[in-house]
């Protein structure tokens, strides 16, 4: 609904306008109801007809399938309090067990009830305690640890690093999970945009440096696996040297880009494009000593400097979303 009203002062200098006849009806406003008024970081101002009401939970219900998993975690995402999950009959152990490892992937989400025929799960978070950059900073932390971790597993041969790097894996995608739970709740509730000081605009933003963020982990799980499968076979003093050179470019890339992230610093990440060249001599170094090592491990180096590029690209993409902070 959209309407142009006209601003009215009073005899004492007070602004007012009208609202709507039925929108008030629509909230069952009455002469003498109180609306609450809240100023935007953008200056647009919104009334609220719900003040001092408790806001209702968002409930659905699902039923037992085989994309259940799926299904329940686009029902977090979208911002549902409580997901019921419904049978007409027993609920088998096989769904049970799939709603408790959906469940144990969701940051607050929990059974909070269970019988024969049913599972209730319900979302224990308040969304004003997580402010999105809280949420992307911890989830950097992540991937910067696992990238760091990864590429010493690489070059020692060490298998156990490169699993535990896996293992990571599961919390960065948590963390993104939760962030996207925030965000599209921000969006759909002003107040908590207001609150929060998270525009709408800035929550598009948040969303694309968070998948790539979680992107920069995935990144590093490919490598962990490339390392898995060389069995413990070292690289040569020459590679090993090109490989810590080319991770010192890639991780200065991501974490400058983190930073100019927010911080706004637009020099900063200019920064990070600027990097492109020695990147680029590097790699191409990288693929000259590698095409005279054994067969049998070329194309688990040549796989490893490709993913390891593509950290970078993920942080070039996140230095182009900077922008200069409002005053």
């Amino acid at each position: 609904m959209s309407s142009v009203r006209n601003v009215q002062r009073t005899a004492s200098g007070t602004f007012f306008i009208t609202v709507p006849k039925s929108w008030g009806e629509r909230y069952g406003l009455k002469r003498g109801s109180v609306v609450s008024l809240s100023e935007t970081s953008d200056g647009r101002l919104l009334v609220d007809p719900k003040y001092g009401a408790e806001p209702s939970p968002q409930i659905i219900t699902l039923r037992p399938g085989p994309l259940l998993s799926r299904e329940i975690l686009g029902k977090y995402l979208l911002g549902f309090d409580i997901i019921r999950v419904d049978a007409k009959e027993r609920i088998s152990f096989e769904i049970r067990d799939t709603v408790k490892k959906t469940v144990g992937r969701l940051i607050g989400l929990e059974i909070v009830e269970e019988d024969y025929a049913s599972i209730i799960l319900q979302c224990l978070l308040e969304p004003s305690g997580f402010p999105p950059e809280k949420i992307l900073r911890r989830g950097y932390g992540i991937a910067a640890g696992m990238h760091r971790d990864v590429v010493n597993s690489f070059v020692d041969g060490d298998a156990q690093l490169a699993e535990s790097v896996i293992v990571r894996d599961d919390e960065s995608n948590r963390l993104y999970f939760l962030l996207v739970r925030i965000l599209r709740t921000i969006v759909q509730n002003p107040s908590l945009s207001a609150k929060l000081g998270v525009s709408p605009i800035e929550c598009l933003d948040y969303r694309l440096a968070a998948s790539l963020v979680e992107a920069i982990g995935d990144e590093c799980v490919r490598i962990a696996l490339k390392t898995i499968e060389l069995k413990g076979a070292k690289l040569t003093e020459d590679l090993q040297k090109l490989f810590v050179e080319f991770h010192m470019f890639c991780f200065e890339a991501h974490e400058s880009a983190l930073k100019a992230f927010f911080m706004g610093d637009i020099v900063l990440a200019e920064g990070v494009r600027g990097m492109r060249e020695k990147m680029e001599q590097t790699f191409t170094n990288i693929e000259k000593v590698a095409r005279t090592q054994s067969l049998d491990v070329v194309p688990q180096i040549l796989a490893v400097a490709s993913f390891l590029r593509q950290i970078y690209e993920h942080s070039v993409d996140i230095a182009d979303l900077v922008a200069p902070k409002r005053l």
